[in-house]
């Protein structure tokens, strides 16, 4: 299911919850003393502020193309799934160093209320991922939304056991020690939805068998070359793919057909939803796949 499957009420359900738990979770902190619990009430916090960033973006990204932005508003998801990643760390690194801070100076932690809210806040985060779940394989939008529930409901496990641990042997460094595991699990899954989303705004070159094409496009009939290649993609389902090719010196009539064939062949194939062609006889024949020498372009 596509992102754009996730209707507003999901999101506003899923908001109100990640609300509910940093109330109550900040609450229970506060009272039980737990570095966990507020950590993870902070944690929901920006969650809620992610969801709806999220939302929002979902909402800009469907709108169409038009003069000002020919290819549409698709990057404002991407745009939120790095912003919503690199949210993550910083959360995390946050909760590392008052971690850390509570390792040199231990509290007093209260476990059965710490333990308690703990419990609430996994039910409510599990609730929430269940109405994520869906459209996360297909969105970085999503899965980053998606990834902020989950490291939530993990957070609240990490809790749940420190409270128990707390709550029948008194051992208070298992909280600030539980935030530091949870922290480094949460900036290890953000990762890749960072290093994707760069990847998509630097316009990097999709994960694609460039000699394969080459080979199918020259296969078509009339084809003599192919150069000038150039492909990049607006976001994690759309790519755009430019090519000059060469051809016998033909009619424009002729020429068609070959544009509706290659089209075609990297659509099916490889899945390129947007193709642009350059027809030429002889200019560029000597050039390489990729090689767009400056006096040539």
């Amino acid at each position: 299911m596509h992102s754009k499957l996730i209707t507003s009420r999901r999101f506003l359900a899923v908001t109100l919850l990640n609300i509910l738990i940093t109330v109550v979770e900040i609450i229970g902190g506060l009272l039980s003393g737990s570095l966990a619990l507020l950590s993870d009430a902070i944690h929901n916090l920006g969650d809620s502020l992610s969801i709806v960033m999220g939302f929002c973006a979902q909402v800009i990204g469907s709108r169409p193309e038009n003069a000002k932005r020919t290819f549409g508003y698709r990057r404002a998801e991407i745009l939120a799934a790095l912003l919503n990643g690199l949210l993550l760390v910083i959360i995390s690194v946050f909760l590392v160093v008052e971690a850390v801070q509570r390792f040199n100076h231990p509290q007093p932690i209260d476990g059965p209320i710490m333990l308690v809210v703990a419990i609430i806040g996994l039910i409510a985060n599990l609730v929430s991922a269940v109405l994520l779940h869906s459209g996360s394989t297909s969105s970085l939008n999503i899965k980053a939304t998606y990834l902020h529930v989950l490291s939530d409901a993990l957070s609240s496990i990490g809790v749940i056991i420190g409270g128990i641990v707390i709550t029948f042997t008194e051992i208070t460094w298992i909280d600030p020690l539980i935030t530091i595991i949870v922290a480094i699990y949460i900036c290890y899954k953000a990762w890749p939805i960072i290093h994707k989303t760069l990847s998509i705004l630097m316009q990097s070159s999709p994960d694609i068998d460039y000699p394969a094409i080459k080979h199918d496009i020259v296969a078509i009939d009339g084809v003599v070359s192919v150069h000038h290649v150039h492909a990049w993609m607006i976001d994690e389902q759309r790519i755009i793919f430019s090519a000059h090719i060469n051809l016998p010196d033909i009619q424009l009539s002729e020429v068609e057909p070959i544009y509706l064939e290659i089209e075609k062949l990297l659509h099916t194939k490889y899945n390129i939803g947007h193709v642009t062609i350059q027809a030429e006889v002889e200019r560029g024949l000597d050039e390489e796949l990729f090689n767009t020498p400056a006096d040539k372009e």
